[in-house]
């Protein structure tokens, strides 16, 4: 990974983790284990489908162009 894609990375991990901390009550951010919970909900529901999603279609796209299809 070169060190501009890092930065990219970096720069919208911080734009979704301030999104999705506006999105969790204040209340679950006062323990680490609420917090932990909170990261784990969030990643399950919001950002792994969409990752994954993401991830599939690129697949089939680069499988697409290499059948010719």
């Amino acid at each position: 990974m070169t060190p501009e894609q890092e930065a990219a990375i970096k720069s919208h991990v911080q734009a979704i983790a301030k999104i999705l901390y506006e999105d969790t009550p204040i209340e679950q951010l006062q323990t680490l284990e609420g917090i932990q919970t909170a990261v784990r909900t969030h990643l399950l529901e919001q950002v792994g489908p969409k990752l994954t999603l993401f991830l599939s279609k690129a697949v089939q796209a680069q499988v697409k162009g290499v059948n010719g299809d």
